[in-house]
């Protein structure tokens, strides 16, 4: 049992415990049973008050005797025998049950409105008939008086099925587009419908005509709500003759006196989630709602909230058994829990044990694993030496791991990692240093870089929080603590040069604007300790002095910028009287290269030539090219431009051939001496 408290209101969770696994056999279940001491102390109240999936709705007979869930799946009735604290019967039916209703006083009259249409009676024996409506339908409300059943649903008709004769009768004609619920007074017999479009439609059985509207969508809007899009009715309840309590689609639930188109009171969820199920709580005059999420508790004049409850899981419905202080849900789970607040009321009288038991409980939390058996994936199985136990019976398979029993992963934990707990010891140790070393005076660790300009920011950053906490205004945040100026106290590139020309000439400024701020400061924390600041006069006076101060402030600081202008001058001429001497000092010497091997050494000439030709556009180049002889371009006889090309040759290949050309030179003109020389002998010998 776990114990919850809330506003001084204890409620005690009757079906929390510990869960055990749906895969464990009986055997198994009732062996842990007699072992465990806690599994043992469980408090079932009623046995197996639960659904194989999903319970959708929940209602409670008029004797109090019978509890009535629907749920899936499959789609299905359960009774539980409040007696007996056993279910007595269960029923599956062919589709699932948008809601039902307990005609007589006992589980022998039932009607279930399904999904499909279909509108299903059951009696004592179980299913009696069945029969279908013309649209589908969302809700319906049974009139006693002339045994008429009101169904609303995704229709602007509002269907009537008298039960005395077994027939349809007239159906009523709405102005809404569809309806979502209804529901009948119990002192008038007023029958109310809540419409998709926010509005409350009123309706007398007796003449069938409407008698009332209200639109509760502009009435839920308020100047603290946010709403997205227009509110729906989604939930509706009769409370006496005159007050009625409707619940819309964004989580406002409004209370309406019937004499008055205004409501009473406006209560916001705050959640944005349809409000699910409105009970009423006469003893204390609370009113309880839910959405999805949670169950408020709020007294129905003030408004004021009692208590509240967020289950583990979905809410789809709400019951508050009569006269007592139990509650019951029915989830998106399962389980379906029951409740007990001792404030509301007393125990049932088959349960009256609770009022003795609650006297001795303790708080007992939860758990959401099974507190016998461990989940572990594969991973963790490998890094404990386990993985050779995957396929045997000591590891029951599940979605993405196995489950194991506790001792068994407790011991090898132990084995593989011997020194786990001295590791825990440590930490535990260091953490309790910790918090010691916390109350001791903490020294300011200053960066590394720029220290000067961070315990500035942080005489500055503790100013500003001693003045905002007098004001009472936000901290702005942190510089140093700040990310993206976190590299300018880490990088040493972003070190502050204070020998720079711009940070001399600056520095007078921001010296004289931090102590003006710290006046302005004094100023303020003086008016305000004399309560002067709303007075006219005085601040006239303070707007004086300050712009008296402000003009000596500025001249002030044209002084000082004034006088590092000038020693910057002065040290500029310094420097360059330095430079003069060290360049008479230094005379000029030739110095030689030697050129590589294989290298031929080029003029700067060359260079200069090429980087000029490189910066012209290509038709210049062309236009050069074609003048040196190395291009030419023609017209070709299909119209389209032909160019060549000469490639320039290095320079090794120039002298090459320049020495080929010289010496082919040199041998024609030997040839031609040598055939002159023959010519002449031959005379000669002619003449003799």
């Amino acid at each position: 049992m776990q114990v919850s408290s809330l506003n001084e209101v204890k409620i005690y969770s009757l079906s929390a415990g510990r869960s055990l696994p749906e895969w464990l056999s009986d055997r198994k279940k009732r062996a842990l049973q007699k072992k465990d001491v806690d599994i043992r102390r469980r408090i079932e109240l009623i046995q197996d008050f639960e659904m194989p999936t999903v319970s959708t709705k929940i209602k409670v007979s008029r004797d109090g005797q019978y509890i009535m869930a629907v749920g899936t799946y499959k789609p299905r009735v359960r009774c539980f025998d409040t007696y007996q604290l056993s279910q007595k019967f269960e029923r599956c039916l062919d589709s699932e049950v948008v809601t039902f209703e307990i005609l007589s006083d006992d589980y022998s009259k039932i009607v279930f409105l399904q999904c499909g249409r279909f509108v299903e009676f059951h009696s004592q024996h179980g299913h009696y008939y069945k029969t279908r409506i013309p649209k589908f339908g969302r809700d319906f409300s049974y009139h006693y008086p002339s045994c008429d059943l009101y169904f609303v649903g995704a229709s602007s008709e509002v269907y009537r099925l008298n039960l005395e004769q077994g027939r349809f009768l007239n159906s009523l004609q709405t102005e809404a587009s569809e309806s979502n619920v209804c529901d009948i007074n119990p002192v008038h017999f007023l029958f109310a419908m809540g419409t998709a479009e926010g509005k409350v439609e009123c309706w007398d059985p007796r003449t069938r005509n409407r008698v009332g509207l209200l639109d509760c969508a502009l009435s839920s809007v308020t100047a603290d709500t946010e709403i997205e899009g227009l509110p729906s009715i989604s939930a509706l309840k009769f409370d006496g003759a005159l007050n009625m309590a409707v619940g819309t689609s964004t989580g406002q639930v409004l209370l309406y006196d019937l004499r008055s188109s205004n409501p009473l009171i406006v209560k916001d969820h705050h959640y944005g989630l349809p409000i699910k199920s409105i009970q009423f709580q006469h003893q204390l005059d609370l009113i309880i709602s839910a959405d999805s999420r949670i169950i408020k508790m709020w007294n129905k004049d003030t408004g004021k909230i009692f208590t509240s409850m967020e289950p583990e899981h979905d809410i789809n419905d709400v019951c508050l058994y009569p006269n007592s202080g139990m509650l019951m849900t029915a989830n998106e789970a399962p389980k379906m829990n029951i409740y007990y607040i001792p404030v509301l009321g007393p125990a049932p009288k088959w349960c009256s044990f609770l009022d003795n038991l609650t006297e001795e409980l303790e708080e007992n939390p939860e758990s959401t694993v099974y507190d016998d058996y461990k989940f572990v994936t594969r991973k963790d199985l490998e890094n404990l030496g386990l993985a050779h136990l995957i396929g045997s019976s000591l590891l029951r398979a599940y979605m993405h791991g196995f489950f194991m029993d506790i001792r068994l992963y407790h011991k090898a934990k132990m084995m593989a990692n011997p020194f786990a707990y001295e590791e825990y010891r440590r930490e535990k140790i260091r953490q309790k240093i910790e918090e010691t070393r916390a109350q001791r005076v903490q020294l300011k660790k200053l960066p590394k870089v720029n220290k000067e300009l961070a315990l500035k920011l942080i005489e500055e950053e503790g100013e500003e929080q001693q003045f905002s906490k007098k004001r009472k205004q936000k901290n702005l945040p942190s510089l140093l603590k700040d990310d993206r100026f976190k590299v300018m106290f880490e990088n040493p590139d972003f070190q502050v040069d204070e020998q720079s020309e711009e940070f001399r000439l600056l520095n007078p400024l921001v010296s004289k604007i931090s102590e003006k701020r710290k006046r302005k400061l004094k100023i303020l924390e003086e008016l305000e300790a004399q309560g002067q600041e709303e007075e006219e006069e005085p601040e006239g006076k303070a707007s004086d002095a300050e712009s008296s101060e402000s003009s000596d402030d500025e001249k002030g600081w044209v002084e000082e910028v004034r006088k590092q202008r000038k020693l910057l001058r002065q040290e500029e001429k310094l420097k360059r009287q330095e430079r003069l001497k060290e360049d008479q000092q230094t005379l000029l010497k030739p110095q030689f290269f030697e050129i590589k091997e294989g290298e031929e050494f080029r003029s700067f000439k060359d260079s200069a030539k090429k980087q000029k030709l490189m910066k012209k556009t290509l038709e210049d180049r062309l236009k050069l090219e074609e003048k040196l002889g190395t291009l030419n371009v023609s017209d070709t006889t299909v119209g389209s431009k032909q160019a060549t090309f000469k490639l320039k040759k290095s320079e090794q290949q120039r002298r090459q051939q320049e020495a080929e050309k010289q010496h082919r030179q040199e041998r024609k003109t030997l040839r031609r001496s040598a055939s002159h020389l023959k010519s002449r002998r031959g005379r000669g010998r002619l003449f003799h």
